[in-house]
């Protein structure tokens, strides 16, 4: 696999306030990597600082071999860095389909290849398990669907890398199941998605590679079978006692 995305000792400070610490982050195409940790780890001021919305103190973020740590977020979204949000972050006063529509039509500012918006509008509705609901307002649509509908208006893009803060936030089970398919299917196809979330079941059963933020500081790195039994990541989570500390 290629390492499409990687954070380099980033530090961002806010005033003495140290939010993340040498946080080194590595996502490869074709799967899915978890960025997870306790509540105020610092894993959303990381999504911020690699899509543009916050500046590093210090640190790089390169992608696609480029250094783009002073590029600002439209250009990085043009270069393949398209993301979701903590908060929902859709037009509630548009359909479905108009939301995706939205997106795909502002890619041919930049995408040059002669696409067809409606044709990709269509098989993003398809492929999301959207169609169905296409014409509905999204505001009228459950929290989990209108999730989906956020995600499928980052696709529209064409992203190389998906962030998604928070994506099973509101899913019951059945739609988180689906929703762990969903991304097993990008990623299937070469897309390379990095994900905030604290269902750790969800975590566990989609993600092929971790990390664990604490306190602004990456704790751990590792398959889901490694981080389960990494004593750092029980003590962040459980409040239990590391080996080193407990001697």
């Amino acid at each position: 696999m290629t390492t499409i995305l990687e954070t380099q000792d980033v530090v961002v400070r806010f005033g003495v306030l140290q939010a993340v610490s040498k946080a080194s982050i590595k996502v490869e195409t074709g799967q899915v990597t978890g960025l997870i940790g306790p509540n105020g780890a610092g894993k959303t001021t990381c999504f911020n600082v690699i899509t543009g919305l916050q500046e590093a103190t210090s640190g790089k973020v390169m992608f696609d071999g480029k250094d783009i740590t002073s590029k600002s977020p439209f250009k990085r979204a043009r270069m393949g860095i398209s993301r979701t949000f903590q908060k929902l972050e859709v037009f509630g006063s548009l359909s479905a389909r108009e939301n995706i529509l939205v997106a795909a039509e502002q890619r041919r500012a930049w995408d040059k290849s002669g696409f067809d918006p409606k044709a990709v509008c269509d098989e993003i509705l398809e492929s999301t398990g959207l169609t169905s609901v296409s014409e509905f307002m999204v505001g009228t649509l459950p929290t989990g669907t209108a999730r989906l509908v956020e995600l499928a208006r980052a696709l529209a893009s064409n992203p190389k890398v998906l962030l998604l803060d928070e994506p099973s936030s509101g899913l019951n089970e059945e739609e988180t199941e689906e929703m762990a398919r969903l991304l097993r299917r990008l990623v299937a196809q070469g897309l390379a998605v990095l994900l905030v979330e604290h269902d750790m079941s969800f975590v566990m059963g989609t993600c092929e590679y971790i990390h664990v933020l604490d306190f602004g500081s990456i704790i751990a790195t590792g398959t889901p079978l490694e981080i389960q039994a990494n004593p750092h990541v029980q003590a962040a989570y459980l409040g239990a006692e590391t080996v080193e500390e407990a001697s």
